[in-house]
């Protein structure tokens, strides 16, 4: 299925001076080179291990977007070819036919079926008015399950009197009843529920198979996202995670459910609370691996392995004392355990868990190393990206993970003559002792007897990890004259629960003192020019940057994009409302000084800093009202401020390409008009 926007001009209330231009080079990295960047996605190995689908997506120009497609190659990576529009393959269980989402000839999404024979046959296999998404194969490839959601029948009518003939009335009022009613990239929810469904593969009509007045799905928030679920070895049991209740209100809790699915009947299988979510059903049929961990009010808890037996039975852990976060569940062949992908200091690797508890690392490497499908004889293919590899499809045997093939080579084309920065990991320490991860791009051509502009880039979440994976982002700054510094402060998951929950009911505060010992650590080196000194970040980024030129003059000029200012009003406009309150101890009005404290709007006085607002005018996560207080508030006090409203972007500003290219020409252009006199290094 092609994700697509249309293409908007980007509109600003002030007129801005010309972009800042690049100097073109064929050696180094600008903003233009982003045009031709393909990115690579969900590749799946044939059940036998000789074939590899995967989605391929490149930038349409004309239309300012990432087209997709499904192409197929060998397990070696030879004959690699297109194969069909849309996206998200998956191969039946006999390796047959394949499944794949694509639109139909009215452009909406449906699921379809391409036979993998000569002829090469496709059947649309559903005709939903509402898109179907997250689907799966039976095992015995008679059928395709998918989720979608079911409109809701609640009505809440008047007695409005006839209009007219011809007259042109007002639209209705959109009536809202529910806490979370918009998410950002969707806009406003639909009115009703996500329940899972499942057609014959050969066409036909879809069953639902889940009613009610609830969601599957144990996501962040209830009805957005897909649900986990499976379908057992023998057909006869359909697992899934949610919570059979109205959920709307609930903060991270779902349940592991099973469903007879000749009776219909349902059992809820994990009694303890908790946000229980991803079940997998081992080949055996008798036990389910699923993730989460007992109910904590706590904003961060690493992400837990445990089994369960199919009749609800001896929960219990195993992933032992792994202190990170797990994901991408797979059995392995025997049942006796499972395997998995879990972010540490920067990197993914796989891991296994045996169903005895006992863990080991499978793979290893200063990478991010994806775990997306698994063949007879445990032969995997996932996505690997490291700080000069763009990602890219691999291969590699999960008996030792010792050695990865890589399989594509998408952009070869564009960055084998490019001359990239050096990427340096930089340990250092903060207040409290704390040892705090970063990394350092440095110019190519770097000399250390030179001075150079520094952007410290902040990441969001606050609950994130940034890792060593290829950064189009940081390889253009650099190519531009810069180092860039970016670091995983407290807060920052893959460093366990106790440094992430660090800045629980303290956000910001000592992730602050993390980011500004990074800085200094940096400047001891001698290299950086302290005249020349700036800050961005986007989200959680946002929030930290304008925290940051609240509390230090230190740094020429600031790039706050998508930021929270006000945790009073975010917590009631954002789209994750039941999040915005649990950020700190209390409700806004029962604890209002907390709130306050650790809003950057209060801080406002303090700031001197040139600062240029992004921030895209759909979005939902960080709304724009938040970066026009922070606007006006400067404006107040008088500091030189710009503020840059992105046409056709939820949160962020660069999923359009044009916005990509947008976002780092106006801070380099910003940067560079407060550079204090001293040129940018080239």
């Amino acid at each position: 299925m092609r994700r697509a926007y249309l293409l908007t001009a980007l509109l600003t209330c002030i007129a801005l001076p010309a972009i800042a231009q690049e100097t073109p080079s064929d050696t180094l990295l600008t903003v233009g080179h982003y045009l031709d960047i393909e990115r690579v996605s969900d590749p799946q190995i044939s059940p036998d291990g000789s074939q590899v689908l995967y989605t391929r997506a490149y930038v349409d120009k004309m239309k300012d977007r990432f087209e997709s497609g499904v192409w197929i190659m060998n397990a070696d990576g030879t004959r690699n070819r297109f194969l069909v529009d849309g996206s998200g393959p998956r191969w039946s269980p006999d390796g047959a036919r394949i499944a794949y989402l694509a639109d139909d000839d009215d452009e909406n999404p449906q699921l379809f079926v391409r036979w993998m024979d000569a002829e090469g046959a496709i059947t649309q296999v559903t005709r939903e008015t509402h898109a179907p998404s997250n689907f799966k194969w039976s095992p015995d490839g008679r059928h395709v399950y998918f989720q979608r959601i079911v409109p809701g029948n609640d009505s809440w009518d008047i007695d409005l009197p006839a209009a007219p003939p011809g007259a042109e009335w007002t639209q209705a009022p959109t009536i809202v009843d529910r806490i979370h009613y918009r998410f950002d990239r969707i806009g406003f929810l639909p009115d009703g529920y996500n329940h899972l469904f499942r057609v014959p593969s050969d066409g036909g009509t879809a069953r639902q198979l889940t009613h009610g007045d609830w969601h599957v799905g144990g996501g962040f928030v209830a009805g957005v996202g897909n649900a986990g679920y499976d379908i057992s070895p023998d057909g006869r049991t359909l697992v899934f995670d949610g919570l059979m209740e109205d959920a709307d209100g609930k903060y991270r809790e779902s349940h592991i459910w099973a469903m007879d699915l000749e009776s219909g009947d349902v059992r809820q299988l994990t009694q303890r609370r908790g946000p229980w979510t991803g079940p997998v059903i081992s080949p055996d049929g008798r036990s389910i691996a699923f993730t989460g961990f007992d109910w904590t009010s706590q904003t961060y808890k690493t992400t837990q392995l445990y089994v369960i037996g199919m009749d609800g039975s001896d929960m219990r852990l195993i992933s032992g004392d792994l202190d990170r976060d797990v994901g991408s569940l797979h059995w392995d062949e025997a049942s006796d355990g499972v395997y998995f992908t879990s972010g540490d200091r920067g990197t993914m690797n796989v891991h296994h868990a045996s169903i005895d508890g006992d863990h080991r690392q499978v793979t290893s490497g200063t990478h991010m190393l994806s775990l997306s499908s698994v063949a007879k004889g445990g032969v995997a293919v996932g996505i690997r990206s490291a700080p000069h590899d763009s990602p890219d499809v691999v291969r590699y045997r999960l008996s030792d993970g010792a050695t990865q093939t890589r399989l594509t080579a998408v952009n070869d084309d564009v960055l084998d003559n490019k001359r990239l920065g050096e990427v340096e990991e930089i340990w250092y320490e903060s207040t409290s002792g704390t040892r705090v991860q970063g990394w350092i791009v440095k110019p190519p051509d770097f000399d250390p007897g030179q001075d150079y502009p520094l952007i410290l880039n902040i990441h969001g979440g606050p609950h994130g990890m940034y890792n060593v994976g290829f950064s189009y982002t940081y390889q253009n700054f650099a190519a531009n004259g810069y180092v860039v510094l970016y670091t995983n402060p407290r807060g920052s998951t893959g460093y366990g629960t106790e440094f992430g929950n660090a800045i629980d009911n303290g956000y910001p505060s000592v992730d602050y003192d993390d980011l500004m010992a990074g800085v200094d650590a940096l400047v001891d080196r001698g290299y950086i020019d302290e005249d020349q000194m700036y800050v961005t970040g986007c989200s959680g980024g946002g929030v930290l940057s304008s925290w940051v030129i609240g509390h230090t003059t230190r740094f020429a000029a600031a790039g706050v994009r998508c930021p929270v200012i006000n945790w009073m009003s975010f917590a009631g406009n954002a789209d994750i409302t039941v999040w915005g309150y649990y950020r700190y101890e209390g409700f806004p009005w029962d604890n209002p000084d907390k709130y306050l404290e650790h809003s950057p709007l209060m801080y406002v006085g303090n700031v001197t800093t040139p600062t240029i607002l992004m921030t895209g005018v759909l979005d939902l996560r960080t709304p724009m009202a938040q970066t026009e207080e922070y606007y006006q508030a400067l404006k107040q006090v008088g500091v030189p401020t710009k503020m840059l409203r992105f046409e056709g972007e939820y949160h962020g500003t660069g999923s359009k390409p044009s916005n990509f290219m947008r976002t780092q020409l106006y801070l380099m252009k910003w940067f560079q008009e407060y550079a204090k006199g001293r040129p940018v290094t080239q």
